[in-house]
């Protein structure tokens, strides 16, 4: 008597789960595709700035170019600060202009490295990030017991940065660079199960919007970052 019912609710469980990693599969497609637009948007913002005299010039040999440089770290913080309160268009807003704004702070890439090493440089971050981007979305280990040491590493490679802008000791910066790209290729991982487990079927589309946008955020940052800390070793100078 028990057996209709009990395949019933196997089918049920079944037809369940399928609905839910096909919500999950389409929610990890919506935050890659926030990042990798939002990417986009900063390259050609960043080429355009650094390909036009008129616009780089009054930025990069005036004091304009620490508001430029620092601009950034401002929309972190006020991402950090306003994430729950702020609605899903104002952080979809927020996001684009974070990338724009980014994209006039790596105009100075172009001006000091090759077009030839920054795409090189561009592809091998790409594949360091797409590989650990996988593995923290596969992996079965919670990534969880490694986030305070994370953590600890990012805010020692930040002091340090701000520190070697005044010693602007090569030895430092290449301990940074290393340091930060171990790092950022952590919280990759880290940041990439957290998006994975924070999705949930019955959220609202407001709060899966807000979400995708949020952990794009996170993963862009990650690239950025390595992206940046690897052309200490591969790029070429002009």
């Amino acid at each position: 008597m028990n057996t209709p019912d009990l395949g019933y609710r196997v089918g049920a469980g079944a037809r369940a789960g399928a609905v839910f990693d096909e919500g999950l599969r389409q929610h990890m497609l919506r935050v890659y595709n926030y990042m990798g637009l939002g990417l986009v948007v900063t390259g050609l913002i960043a080429f355009a700035v650094a390909s036009t005299p008129a616009l780089y010039v009054p930025i990069f040999s005036t004091p304009l170019k620490w508001v430029v440089m620092l601009a950034p770290l401002a929309f972190v913080l006020l991402f950090s600060f306003k994430m729950q309160t702020m609605s899903a268009a104002s952080a979809q807003a927020m996001f684009w202009a974070f990338c724009a704004v980014m994209g006039l702070s790596l105009a100075s890439v172009f001006l000091v490295f090759t077009g030839t090493s920054i795409a090189r440089t561009f592809f091998i971050a790409a594949t360091m990030f797409g590989a650990t981007s996988l593995y923290g979305y596969t992996t079965k280990r919670d990534l969880t017991q490694f986030s305070s040491f994370l953590i600890m590493g990012l805010i020692g490679v930040v002091i340090a940065s701000v520190v070697n802008i005044f010693l602007g000791s090569t030895a430092l910066q290449f301990a940074i660079s290393v340091i930060g790209i171990a790092v950022f290729i952590g919280l990759t991982a880290w940041d990439t199960q957290t998006i994975k487990e924070q999705y949930a079927e019955n959220f609202d589309a407001e709060s899966q919007q807000k979400l995708a946008v949020f952990g794009a955020f996170s993963l862009y940052l990650n690239f950025i970052n390595i992206f940046q800390l690897l052309l200490n070793f591969t790029g070429e100078r002009e």
